[in-house]
């Protein structure tokens, strides 16, 4: 987790560390599966490469009024906490995947960083009522 604050106008911005524990499980899975078939391998190693290389490039930050999504440095997309409804993260003990509604859109993320940094932020950011 990293701080950084704007010169300009001083606002704390938590961006989230990366974390390649989902992305290495799947490519563990399909290496196992290809001793069996390598059909049954191709599936899990493709998913496991595109969120690796999602994992480089994607980044959350959290600043006072939004979570920004990140890749390579610009700003994908802006998500005001001033239209969210709630969030949860699933599967507690090991969490995979992160889940947040705004009041016009659903949204999915796996968990490609940081999860115990991402409640932290969720919890300061936009505690759940």
């Amino acid at each position: 987790m990293t701080i950084n604050t704007q010169i300009e106008n001083p606002v704390e911005v938590v961006e989230l560390s990366p974390s390649y524990k989902i992305p290495l499980f799947l490519i563990v899975i399909a290496i196992a599966l290809g001793f069996v078939s390598w059909w049954a391998a191709v599936i899990p190693a493709l998913l496991g490469l595109f969120l690796t290389i999602q994992t480089i490039l994607i980044r959350l930050q959290f600043s006072d009024r939004a979570l920004f999504v990140m890749r390579s440095g610009k700003i994908l997309r802006e998500f005001p906490y001033s239209k969210w409804l709630n969030w949860e993260i699933f599967w507690s003990p090991v969490p995979i995947l992160f889940y947040f509604r705004e009041v016009n859109d659903i949204h999915f993320l796996p968990i490609i960083f940081d999860p115990k940094a991402l409640r932290e932020c969720l919890n300061k950011y936009y505690p759940v009522q």
